[in-house]
């Protein structure tokens, strides 16, 4: 007989035994289900540590995205799996390896190994002699590993470094260069390596973080609140981890609703810093950030606190720059890429635009706080911004308009959360410069509120008679005309005119500013008699004070003759208009538009 065939036939009893659940050695028949006594399948062998997670959502797409990844390459494929503190690094890879240990994807084994603070070296050669490997005693630990690598068993390998600071940490530790080796990294930086594929997580959607909650405080709680939940989602960004921590908490806390826990939310709150025991994570969510700030140098850290009294918005690199002109344009350039972006705690939008994750700026706001220049920061930060509102036109173009648009949110962040380091010179320069920017294109709904804050802080600041009073109110008052609300515009127009009067004079230009604005109100109500006397006082102060050609006595007398035609005293209008035509053209030139008017 045939050797080989006899052992082939061996070999197909003892299968058709093991399909059975039976297997006979000697004269005794055992069975192996379930046994505990007998040696794991070669193709089971993983060391997985255990997932805390109760409903995985939301990352379906990205699974398959890694697995392809994974696939594609002839050659050994390396996989990073980047994003901040938070994101769900560690639990992605771990459900990409126990999803693939079920489906036999790896018959080689999945193999997991922590990296921060921990020995990469031991981790290897502990699990290789799970697996039955024995290194030699008298090799070094190198060579130990490098034994266990070469002589891994057959099948392909699913080998995961999680939590990589820097590419030399594994350098030394890689299986060889054979495609039956799979290398998935998880990791905080963006650029760990030319030769790694990224796989870079975002924040879940709104509906799997609802899920997220669902799946440990139950639907019927969230349903009953669940706009508040929506909000309490945003509050938290969206991060998976913060998710899972306020879920836990309020999982210990059935009586508590979400609104109250939306008031309790801080980064500092309990509830976003005790981890259990059954998690995927082991640290908070500031601990989370903490290591990524200890990765910046002095440079990083210190911009990254500038970056936080930005708004919750794209930030437009140009205005950074234009807050810190001292530093070298492209030396900034390198701190924000080299250690903010690249450590995942600034997320590069596009267009030269970054923004900070909502719970990354409150903690860098805390660093901030605590330096010995904070305050400064800020001012500077306010003095820019104002600068850039009082030059907001009041009819801008549309130019203008795209350019402004995305410096908006920093300039309602500076008239609303630091208005009080604002000095007196641009206090309402935000303010206005907001109102302008709104009022210029029609949306009085958006300027009107502006305008009332810009009067209620000015009075609230200076007193009922000041300057920034008697400006406010009579921007106010304009808004008011346009919505047809004049009995408030009248009240308005009169203290500012009143407070103008008092504190300059009755023949400042600022007096026949006010005078103009009362006597247009006048004017649209049809009180012409009201009207009149206050036209001709704005004339009179401004050739006073202009002499007889100037744009402001031009537009005095075009104003005026406005007038006169309205009432079809065409024969008073006529020599006005001609007035002003002849001084637009002299001040301005034949072509101007103004002229046009």
């Amino acid at each position: 007989m045939n050797p080989n065939s006899e052992n082939r036939n061996t070999q197909k009893a003892v299968e058709n035994l093991r399909a059975s659940g039976n297997i006979t050695i000697g004269n005794i028949t055992q069975n192996i289900n379930n046994s505990s006594n007998l040696p794991k399948p070669i193709g089971s062998h993983q060391n997985l540590p255990r997932s805390g997670v109760i409903k995985f959502v939301g990352r379906e797409e990205v699974l398959e995205t890694l697995h392809q990844q994974l696939q594609e390459n002839e050659r050994v494929a390396i996989s990073a799996i980047t994003g901040m503190g938070g994101i769900g690094k560690t639990e992605l890879a771990l459900q990409y390896g126990d999803r693939h240990c079920k489906q036999g994807t790896y018959s080689g084994g999945v193999c997991w190994f922590r990296v921060r603070n921990e020995d990469v070296g031991i981790q290897i050669i502990n699990f290789a002699r799970e697996i039955g490997l024995q290194p030699p005693d008298d090799f070094d630990l190198l060579n130990k590993v490098k034994y266990c690598w070469r002589n891994w068993q057959a099948g392909d390998v699913l080998v995961v470094f999680d939590d990589v600071r820097e590419y030399e940490q594994i350098k030394d530790y890689l299986p060889p260069k054979e495609a039956r080796f799979k290398l998935l990294v998880t990791t905080r930086q963006q650029w760990l390596g030319q030769s790694f594929k990224k796989v870079i997580l975002k924040v879940l959607d709104e509906k799997y973080a609802l899920e997220l909650l669902m799946s440990f405080v139950g639907e019927s709680r969230i349903y009953q609140e669940k706009e508040e939940a929506k909000k309490l989602c945003a509050d938290l960004g969206y991060l998976p981890l913060g998710l899972e921590l306020v879920a836990r908490y309020l999982q210990r806390k059935p009586n508590l609703s979400l609104v109250e826990m939306r008031q309790r939310l801080a980064l500092e709150h309990r509830s976003l810093q005790e981890t259990s025991g059954d998690m995927t994570a082991q640290l908070g969510v500031k601990a989370a950030f903490e290591l990524s700030w200890r990765e910046l140098n002095q440079h990083g850290q210190g911009l990254g606190c500038w970056l936080s009294v930005f708004a919750l918005a794209p930030i437009p690199w140009e205005l950074v720059e234009r807050c810190l002109p001292q530093e070298d344009k492209e030396y900034l350039e390198d701190v924000r890429d080299d250690f903010l972006v690249n450590f995942s705690l600034l997320e590069d939008k596009g267009e030269n635009t970054y923004q900070l994750h909502q719970l990354i700026r409150e903690f860098l706001i805390g660093k901030r706080e605590e330096l010995p220049y904070a305050e400064n920061i800020k001012l500077r930060f306010c003095e820019l911004i104002a600068k850039i509102g009082r030059k907001i036109s009041p009819i801008p173009t549309q130019l203008e308009i795209i350019e402004l648009t995305p410096i908006i949110p920093h300039i309602v962040e500076t008239a609303t959360n630091l208005k009080n380091y604002l000095t007196d010179e641009y206090f309402i320069s935000p303010f206005a410069g907001l109102s302008r920017f709104y009022q210029g294109q029609a949306t009085y709904e958006q300027a009107l509120p502006w305008c009332e804050q810009c009067l209620a802080t000015c009075r609230e600041r200076f007193g009922e008679e000041h300057l920034y009073v008697a400006t406010s109110s009579n921007n106010l008052a304009l808004i008011y005309v346009s919505q047809g609300r004049y009995q408030g515009a009248e009240t308005l127009l009169l203290q500012a005119l009143q407070i103008n009067k008092k504190l300059l004079g009755e023949e400042h230009l600022d007096v026949a500013l006010s005078l103009n604005s009362l006597a247009g109100l006048y004017y649209s109500q049809r009180c012409y008699q009201k009207a009149e006397p206050l036209f001709l006082q704005a004339l009179q102060i401004n050739k006073k004070r202009l002499g007889e050609e100037h744009l402001d006595v031009a537009l005095s007398l075009n104003n005026l003759a406005a007038f006169y035609y309205s009432q079809g005293r065409y024969q008073d209008a006529e020599p006005l208009f001609l007035q002003a035509l002849k001084m637009w053209k002299k001040l301005l030139g034949e072509e101007d538009p103004l002229r046009c008017k």
